[in-house]
């Protein structure tokens, strides 16, 4: 079995994305990694080139900064990097520049892999998400986040990104998929909270047009991170490659768990899916194989 990794990004230092460990949790487990390095405005290129393995293959590319609707132009960057994967991989592990997987789950990955090699209805895995925000003592729990999605899909190049490269579709269609007991960690909402608002002004102009932007677009000089809607505590480890990040974090964000800022239609919703883990109404991109 051959399992090949891939992933895009672009001004990764500038943003502060924790690409390197992102690329460093998955490579374990993977025989070459594909990384789409588009052209930056800082030394995103070498710090890619720094991790210093000879299983990542980098390729250079140039974004369409044209693109602005939904985010396509993410999906697009995927798109390059599968396209680079090996013609004789089986798998291949996608992950995004503020994600991680625990080393504790590397196994687990691994062998659902190999469980489905030879059941070709099995079209991907499906990985359960926790969503940190603030700090990485919290994570979201509202239903604006996504509890579960696609990360391992297998090596058919009919498949391709959907949307703003959330998940994944096969000519149109969702994919057949199996839970696997394994979760990715998505750091996209913690970061120095100037960065932050930096960040996600950048993304507004993947999303929107110039006249859009003006009317969106708040000017801040840092991200107030209090309006979220609700929050949970974390009570489980980072995977290790995290804990230098950690280390680092310089800023201060606490938040009162139990104050829940919902309408009173999503309370009721939150109190079902909290008593019974069902969320009403869920937006599935993926069709789940039993």
């Amino acid at each position: 079995m051959k399992v090949s990794g891939f992933t895009f990004i672009r001004n990764a230092i500038k943003y502060d994305y924790p690409i390197v460990e992102a690329i460093q949790s998955v490579l374990p487990i993977c025989d070459e990694f594909v990384v789409a390095v588009g052209r930056s405005e800082d030394s995103t290129l070498e710090l890619i080139r720094s991790i210093g393995s000879s299983k990542i293959k980098v390729i250079e590319t140039v974004w369409d900064d044209s693109l602005r609707e939904g985010g396509s132009v993410l999906a697009q960057e995927t798109d390059k990097a599968f396209a680079e994967v090996s013609k004789d991989a089986d798998w291949a592990f996608y992950i995004q520049g503020d994600e991680a997987v625990h080393e504790k789950y590397l196994p687990i990955i691994k062998e659902a892999m190999q469980t489905h090699l030879s059941d070709t209805e099995v079209e991907g895995l499906l990985f359960n998400y926790l969503h940190f925000y603030g700090n990485y003592q919290y994570v979201a729990n509202s239903r604006q986040w996504y509890r579960k999605e696609i990360r391992v899909i297998r090596n058919n190049k009919a498949i391709t990104s959907y949307k703003d490269a959330q998940g994944f579709r096969r000519e149109g269609q969702k994919l057949n998929v199996k839970q696997i007991d394994a979760y990715v960690y998505h750091y996209g909402w913690v970061k120095n909270p100037a960065v932050q608002q930096a960040k996600v002004d950048n993304f507004q102009a993947l999303w929107n047009t110039e006249e859009a932007l003006e009317k969106i677009l708040v000017e801040a000089d840092a991200f107030d991170y209090s309006t979220v809607d609700s929050l949970a505590l974390f009570e489980g480890t980072h995977p290790s490659i995290m804990q230098e990040r950690i280390k680092r974090m310089n800023w201060s964000f606490k938040f009162d768990i139990s104050k829940k800022q919902l309408i009173l239609r999503y309370k009721i919703m939150h109190w079902i899916e909290s008593l019974t883990g069902w969320r009403i109404g869920e937006y599935k991109n993926y069709k789940l194989k039993r």
